[in-house]
């Protein structure tokens, strides 16, 4: 433990300019596809076509026959995470980023360590970076208990050029058969139900049904690079049976790429195949110019592109910067832009022509297109994108609009400001 303690510490400290460092190492060795793609043919979302296409271009498996519940904000997330924790009898993987204070910290992490107590296999994989700020008691506590815990690319020589590539992702699943996923992090900024600025707005899912497996191998693949194990046998890979009306969902996994990743190819064709509507949230946006022109080609054709993004009180101010650097170029083009007042928006959803939906880990940014590793669930469903569309309704209720003509006579600080942001959009 205390190897474990050492590490996480250095990490803390030395994170911030170990990442500036790799920034500038790994350019040369991450392509970055700043030219877009091209649709050949017209694609529904609501057809098999539409899923075949997406898993040739990302590798990932149409699973048929899946159910989810979607969660809004800590009230009703939280909830369910501990109960999908506590429920595990045989094995309980758990991925996240953010794992940082407050009483659902530890309350999770007591229901991990009863499990491990009980018998049950449990593996923690956290972030090196993301979990910088975690209480190192919990960490002692839980591998008291006998829960596996490891950190995710923590702080090295012969690692420095990783440094810059985190796992985002925020997996969970229990047995096998039960799998969460969406954008929560562990931390009291996620608790309760976005009432005020303390507390998150986001967006998570529970999920049954044969695409848990493709859910477990998200955490499978981090872990098998922290610990070079491999969780193999049927009490990790169950045999899933499909669930009777269920819907085809697939998991797009990425991780920094030549040229283009999964998440770039999932979300270009989502929005060259919109027909109708596209509603996006997303808690930091800030596009490259080949998906402005993306969304731009979107409402030219005639689609009605909504997004929600946040507003005064996101925790990243230069993302924000960035993003409203290309405000001007969407609004032109006809695309409504919302800022989300109450509190910091952190969820991460796609809704396309009511008919497809995706809810992951995954931000309208550069660095969930090509840094990190993520993971989202696409979702072919009129139920779910019913309930996402509900949400962002809800969600644009709260939010203020940009207009058009207002953003042009915003102040020459502000614009100056935007422009200096757009430097590092790369690293963002």
């Amino acid at each position: 433990m205390t190897s474990r303690r050492a590490r996480l510490g250095i990490t803390a400290g030395l994170g911030a300019a170990a990442a500036g460092a790799a920034a500038l190492v790994h350019r040369h060795r991450t392509g970055y596809a700043e030219r877009g793609y091209e649709l050949d043919c017209e694609l529904d979302v609501g057809s098999p076509q539409f899923l075949r296409t997406l898993e040739a271009l990302t590798g990932a498996p149409v699973s048929e026959g899946n159910d989810l519940r979607v969660l809004f904000n800590g009230d009703g997330i939280f909830p369910v995470l501990l109960e999908t924790i506590r429920a595990a009898e045989r094995t309980l993987n758990l991925l996240t980023f953010v794992y940082w204070r407050g009483e659902i910290a530890v309350e999770v992490a007591e229901a991990v360590s009863e499990r491990a107590r009980a018998g049950v296999r449990c593996n923690v994989l956290l972030d090196a970076f993301g979990a910088a700020r975690m209480d190192e008691r919990l960490l002692e506590a839980m591998s008291e208990a006998g829960v596996h815990v490891e950190l995710f690319r923590p702080l090295k020589a012969y690692t420095l050029t990783k440094a810059d590539h985190r796992t985002h992702r925020k997996v969970i699943v229990a047995d096998g058969t039960v799998g969460m996923v969406g954008g929560v992090g562990i931390a009291s900024e996620w608790t309760g139900n976005a009432q005020d600025p303390d507390h998150w707005r986001d967006t998570h899912v529970r999920v049954v049904g044969p695409v848990v497996r493709a859910l477990q191998g998200a955490f499978l693949e981090n872990w098998l690079e922290a610990t070079g194990e491999v969780l193999a046998g049927d009490d990790y890979l169950p045999d899933l049976e499909p669930i009777t009306d269920g819907a085809p969902m697939q998991v797009v996994v990425s991780g920094p790429g030549v040229n283009h990743t999964n998440t770039e190819a999932m979300y270009f064709l989502a929005i060259a195949s919109a027909r109708h509507t596209i509603q996006m949230t997303t808690a930091y946006f800030a596009p490259r110019p080949m998906f402005v022109e993306a969304l731009q080609a979107a409402a030219a054709r005639g689609v009605s592109v909504e997004i929600i993004v946040p507003g005064p009180h996101i925790d990243k101010q230069l993302v924000r910067l960035a993003g409203r650097a290309v405000y001007a170029d969407l609004l032109e083009a006809g695309i409504a832009i919302h800022e989300y007042q109450p509190t910091m928006l952190h969820a991460k959803t796609l809704v396309i022509d009511g008919r497809w939906c995706s809810i992951g880990s995954a931000n309208f940014d550069n660095r969930s297109f090509a840094l990190n590793d993520e993971a989202t669930l696409c979702v072919q469903s009129e139920r779910v994108a019913e309930q996402l569309a509900a949400a962002f309704a809800q969600d644009r209720d709260l939010s203020e609009r940009i207009e058009q003509q207002r953003w042009t006579w915003r102040s020459p600080a502000e614009r100056v400001a935007e422009a200096v942001a757009t430097l590092t959009r790369r690293e963002l």
